[in-house]
């Protein structure tokens, strides 16, 4: 019997053989957190479908602040949920509104945290939606207008990194050329460049109540079954000015991710969203999966897919890991 000169499994026989040769490792240094803030005081309420993912008022997330950043981990992105909605959504470029004063707070007590901001409208807005709305459909360039305003607020507040999210045409061009305007040169713009009409962001729109009162988004946000559309999407973006180029969600998406980062020399972003979060953590409360497992395997799938960073709710849970020297 001739046996095989060449042995794959020589390079699996302990663990400490596999640490070396791994060619995908997570770090710190891929994580953003969300953080969800709204209106009130003394507030820390969990988000039921969201296990372990909490609304706090800006009194209150300070610690939650604190306790990600002590982690290692080196940004948060924020999203807020106003006392009062309107129309257009006015809020969200208020010197008083619920962004901008969390963000003044969190730049006076916690000032070594990265915050960005998501900049959109739907948190805000009495219809749901992403923009202004003329016959019961968004008006791409009176949006543009209000997201310059809102831009420009988020940066006069403090925020390090901007997050455009309403797949607008042109979002990142408008916003660009607001921040530049206002002397914000050195404001980097995140753009929500490939971001899907997705099933999988149900939990999300309970934790910032932002589910449309009528109607969806599939007028604006991409449809699911294209993927060289979210090509051209993140090519725009490029030449509109992006800084980094993101695609949402990461885990059905992980080929637009891998599209993206060799179409780009960007900085490519995987949002892990709040469907694909509370999937795992409900088969995992139900016995069904490991979830520490799959929550490792699913994280380290979407940075193998060539995401430079990744936005994730599992983002303290992984960091506690990572801390710890323990792998899946």
């Amino acid at each position: 019997m001739e046996f095989p000169k060449l042995r794959p499994r020589r390079l699996r026989s302990n663990e400490s053989i596999r640490r070396l040769v791994r060619e995908t490792k997570l770090s710190l240094d891929d994580l953003i957190c969300p953080v969800f803030v709204r209106y009130g005081e003394g507030i820390e309420e969990e988000v039921p479908s969201m296990p372990g993912v909490f609304r706090y008022s800006p009194d209150k997330v300070i610690d939650e602040v604190k306790k990600i950043r002590d982690l290692g981990i080196p940004a948060i992105i924020l999203f807020g949920i106003p006392e009062h909605k309107d129309e257009v959504g006015s809020d969200t470029w208020s010197k008083e509104g619920i962004i901008q004063r969390t963000v003044r707070l969190i730049k006076k007590e916690v000032p070594d945290i990265y915050v960005i901001t998501d900049v959109c409208f739907c948190e805000y807005t009495t219809h749901g939606h992403c923009g202004v709305l003329k016959n019961h459909h968004v008006d791409n360039d009176a949006t543009l207008e209000n997201l310059k305003k809102q831009a420009v607020s988020h940066a006069e507040s403090g925020a390090d990194m901007l997050a455009p999210s309403g797949m607008m045409d042109g979002m990142v061009k408008a916003i660009r050329s607001a921040l530049d305007e206002a002397n914000f040169y050195e404001i980097p713009i995140m753009a929500y460049s490939a971001k899907f009409a997705s099933a999988f962001y149900g939990p999300f729109r309970d934790a910032a109540q932002s589910a449309p009162a009528f109607g969806d988004r599939r007028t604006y946000q991409m449809d699911p079954s294209n993927a060289r559309e979210a090509l051209k999407e993140v090519l725009l973006d490029l030449q509109e000015g992006a800084d980094i180029v993101m695609v949402k969600p990461a885990l059905s998406y992980l080929d637009i991710i891998y599209r993206v980062k060799e179409a780009t020399l960007l900085p490519v972003c995987a949002y892990n969203v709040s469907g694909e979060y509370s999937m795992i953590k409900a088969a995992g409360k139900l016995g069904w999966i490991d979830e520490r497992k799959v929550m490792w395997e699913v994280l380290t799938s979407i940075k193998r897919a060539g995401a430079d960073m990744i936005i994730t709710y599992f983002a303290k849970d992984v960091a506690i890991l990572i801390n710890r020297g323990e792998l899946a």
